[in-house]
């Protein structure tokens, strides 16, 4: 099987300098690198540099995937904005590291072949659709931590094999917002292979978004700020020298939110999660065969229908579909000895509700007879068990 590998590096917060496009440029000859980012396919080889020094140095977003299963996003956020303590309460060694460099907070969402990954020569990504991830966590999202956490869990039941890991282990405070997740969000489920089902009870324990659901305890919360605080925040965003004031102020007001309505009082175990899991995944399959078997119910009732509504057409003149037959044999076509067994079969079934099917027998049998040089037409009438006198 032929491998392939994908690599494409961010440059976010400041671009590339041209020394550092030198630098970039000497780790691949064939790369597409500008400023801001770098991409490049291999089908054979492998790409010379180091991914995690190039983001704890360079790039702001770092994007990896493998045809034979192997995917890894690394993002780097300034510390101040994500400290790195926050973030460490979400990591799980199976699919996300935390650590910091430089006063970044480095997060490494990573998924090896063996979490369950497979060949895969249909699917692709782009860096683009995970870039916004930075933004939200800036802004005190947290919910792309819990679904690094998530995918760790969803891991683990792919093992199963440490039911006392299971018990022992518990989430981390959950985030508002885990049913309504945002296009990135979804793109990080999708790329960690979130199953749906795990990911649909851990919502269940999740608040409503802060966006939709507390504009207005945003509004009183920037109020709330002491006045020499906020005029030397929109000193600095005139200036121009606080590029992350939004999502800093967004992510205070999520704290604050945290702090003032604390976490849930239990949370919940590992266990219980893959437990609650596996009866909703149970429930979801029973509801999509009940779904399907009265899909079908429908279908068979709509045919039904159909058909008696063509008896009931039938009826008001058999004779001229008798005729029809036999114009349409005349023919001599195939798609036209369609049509006339078809027709055929619908006088069959009249007559049998009419209790005359010995009338039929006898009048088909009179057409076999007719047309017995005709093996086409033969070979259709015993398809469909027409009587061979």
């Amino acid at each position: 099987m032929s491998e392939y590998q994908y690599y494409e590096f961010l440059a976010v917060d400041r671009p590339l300098t041209k020394a550092e496009i030198a630098q970039v440029r000497a780790l691949s000859t064939r790369a597409r690198i500008t400023s801001t980012g770098f991409v490049n396919e291999y089908h054979w080889g492998d790409f010379h540099g180091d991914p995690t020094k190039l983001v704890e140095q360079l790039y702001d977003a770092h994007l990896y995937y493998a045809n034979w299963g192997s995917r890894r996003l690394l993002l780097r956020i300034p510390a101040s904005v994500l400290p790195v303590k926050t973030a460490q309460g979400y990591a799980l060694q199976e699919t996300l590291a935390v650590w910091t460099r430089g006063g970044h907070t480095l997060l490494d969402f990573s998924l090896s072949a063996e979490d369950g990954g497979e060949w895969d020569f249909e699917t692709s990504f782009e860096l683009a659709s995970f870039a916004g991830l930075r933004a939200e966590l800036a802004a005190g999202d947290l919910r792309p931590l819990y679904l690094g956490w998530l995918a760790a869990v969803a891991v683990w039941e792919l093992a199963d094999d440490d039911e006392e890991e299971y018990q022992r282990e518990t989430e981390p405070s959950v985030p508002a917002g885990l049913a309504e997740l945002t296009e990135p969000q979804r793109a990080l489920a999708d790329f960690l292979r979130v199953p749906q089902d795990l990911l649909a009870v851990a919502a269940s324990d999740s608040a409503p978004a802060t966006e939709s659901a507390a504009p207005d305890r945003l509004a009183a919360f920037i109020a709330g700020l002491p006045a020499p605080e906020k005029d030397t925040l929109l000193l600095q965003a005139a200036l121009g020298t606080a590029p992350q004031l939004g999502p800093g102020l967004l992510a205070r007001f999520r704290q604050s939110l945290r702090t003032s309505e604390g976490g849930p009082g239990v949370r919940r175990s590992v266990a219980q999660l893959l437990d609650a899991a596996h009866r909703h995944r149970t429930v979801s399959a029973h509801r999509e065969r009940a779904a399907r078997g009265a899909a079908e119910q429908a279908r068979v009732r709509a045919v039904a229908e159909a058909r008696d509504a063509r008896l009931d057409h039938l009826a008001r003149d058999q004779a001229t579909a008798w005729r029809t037959v036999d114009d349409l044999i005349a023919q001599r076509k195939p798609a036209a000895y369609d049509q006339a067994v078809a027709l055929l079969s619908d006088l069959r079934a009249l007559h049998a509700r009419q209790g005359s099917a010995a009338d039929f027998d006898r009048r088909s049998g009179e057409l076999r007879t007719a047309h017995r040089g005709k093996p086409s037409l033969m070979r259709r009438f015993d398809d469909l068990g027409f009587p061979n006198p």
